[in-house]
């Protein structure tokens, strides 16, 4: 049962609470004496992703998720000391991003003086966070970085695109960063203040996607029994955030052409619409053009979501960012880790230079936190490297070819001149190396084959086959 409390002598009528609760921009929760969540507003359910029905009786631990809870609870703090407290921590939202936020805490008195519960402020402070090493970087713009030239076109556009308030498209494959691109935009405009509302079209089904982005009203179908604010709702004077939009079924596609028409929501089983002043940034790594000649796609939804584009090159398209990219995740990693890792050997720096990276940069990211963890000395080793990695075929290079003076020559049209230490033949010299750490780790494990596999990091059926392949005794 929902619970709309009413402010009275105020103004010359009853004010509704939670509406103005819902106004403020920034994340409020209530809470009894017991610590259980009696009221989010609009601004809370939007950065967290929590709804008010969901965390409605819910201890606040629980739906905060702040390391705050854990290492000095600023309600318990507010309680002893008696008056508001205030610090700042993080919260992990629903799709499991840690958030930099500033918590303030307070006790709420009746009218008669008596304590009766908390409150807690939540503010966001993603768009003033400026220590973060990753926003950090040369060639960077906001956590994105890169210097090769179609990334630094990309660079020159965002600026002008975050200022305006048309929709954007960003294209790209699977890994290219398409949601860092969106979140950027958003935390560099005046719309940095209100919600960043992400919504994937193609995790939910259609009957449920349509409740999830636009709402609904109780008894609109079976199983509705309160009211749901939408995802639009939620992202009022923010952004929306619709990835993999290719995936969103045909009927949504009209509801969703209809809003960008009238900027009107309207909920499922509702009479009257919200206006809800949001912008739309969409990403897919679909054709969406193919996708419309197929009539998977309306041609007249792709024309007014694709105001602006955007489109991210895939990795093996940005060969002079692969080294600076390599760099600034070893220097993140290690200094999470806590460890004092200064480079790479010549062997590991070779394969990770060479390789596909299919998977682009969150591929990269994955492989360089995975190094950093497993690696015991002061370099990455190939050895700690990941076992697909190094049985993958090196990257074969474009040769030499004329191109036209306005087009820019990429580093990976030119053939690889040799590193000293190196023969001709790559493919030869990584097969040695492999050779030699696998007798290596045998030496190490007095011959037993799985304690050598989990020294490479390898199992045990790939060592008993190279160990066969190379003729090991």
């Amino acid at each position: 049962m929902h619970f709309f409390p009413e402010i009275h002598q105020l103004m010359r009528s009853p004010l509704d609470f939670a509406h103005i609760l819902d106004e403020i921009p920034i994340g409020i929760i209530l809470m009894d004496k017991d610590l259980r969540v009696v009221h989010l507003n609009r601004f809370f359910q939007a950065l967290t992703g929590f709804s008010l029905d969901m965390a409605r009786g819910i201890p606040c631990k629980n739906i905060l998720r702040s390391s705050a809870c854990i290492i000095n609870c600023p309600i318990l703090a507010a309680h002893r000391k008696n008056r508001s407290i205030s610090c700042t921590s993080d919260i992990i939202n629903t799709d499991r991003q840690k958030l930099p936020v500033r918590i303030t805490t307070a006790q709420i008195m009746d009218n008669q003086g008596h304590f009766t519960g908390y409150m807690e402020t939540i503010e966001d402070l993603r768009s003033t966070t400026t220590n973060d090493p990753e926003k950090n970087v040369a060639y960077s713009f906001a956590n994105i970085i890169g210097r090769s030239r179609k990334m630094e076109m990309i660079f020159q556009t965002l600026p002008m695109l975050a200022q305006s308030d048309a929709s954007i498209l960003i294209t790209g494959e699977t890994g290219t960063g398409k949601d860092l691109v969106a979140e950027a935009v958003h935390q560099t405009s005046v719309r940095a203040g209100g919600p960043f509302i992400k919504i994937n079209c193609g995790a939910l089904p259609a009957t449920l996607l349509e409740s999830e982005i636009f709402g609904h009203m109780k008894g609109a179908f079976t199983g509705a029994v309160e009211n749901k604010p939408g995802r639009f709702k939620l992202a009022h004077n923010g952004t929306i955030f619709l990835t993999e939009i290719g995936d969103l079924p045909l009927p949504l596609q009209v509801k969703l052409l209809t809003f960008l028409d009238d900027r009107i929501i309207y909920p499922l089983g509702a009479t009257k619409g919200f206006n809800a002043n949001v912008r739309i940034i969409a990403a897919t790594h679909r054709d969406l053009e193919e996708m419309v000649s197929i009539g998977k796609f309306r041609k007249d939804l792709l024309f007014r979501l694709n105001v602006a584009r955007v489109h991210l090159p895939p990795l093996r398209e940005r060969d002079a960012d692969i080294r600076l990219l390599l760099d600034h995740f070893l220097h993140h990693y290690t200094k999470k880790q806590g460890k004092k890792i200064n480079g790479f050997s010549e062997p590991a720096l070779s394969v990770l230079l060479n390789y596909t990276y299919e998977g682009n940069i969150r591929e990269l990211k994955n492989i360089m936190e995975y190094a950093v963890n497993v690696a015991q000395g002061i370099r990455i080793e190939a050895d700690n490297l990941p076992t697909y990695i190094l049985e993958h075929e090196p990257m074969q290079r474009v040769p030499n070819i004329p191109v036209a003076k306005d087009v820019p020559k990429r580093q990976s049209e030119r053939p690889p001149s040799p590193a000293p230490w190196q023969p001709e033949e790559t493919e030869q010299t990584w097969s040695s190396v492999q050779r030699q750490m696998i007798m290596d780790a045998l030496k190490t494990s007095r011959g037993k084959r799985n304690e050598a596999a989990q020294i490479l990091g390898m199992s045990r059926s790939t060592l008993w086959r190279k160990i066969k392949a190379y003729q090991i005794e």
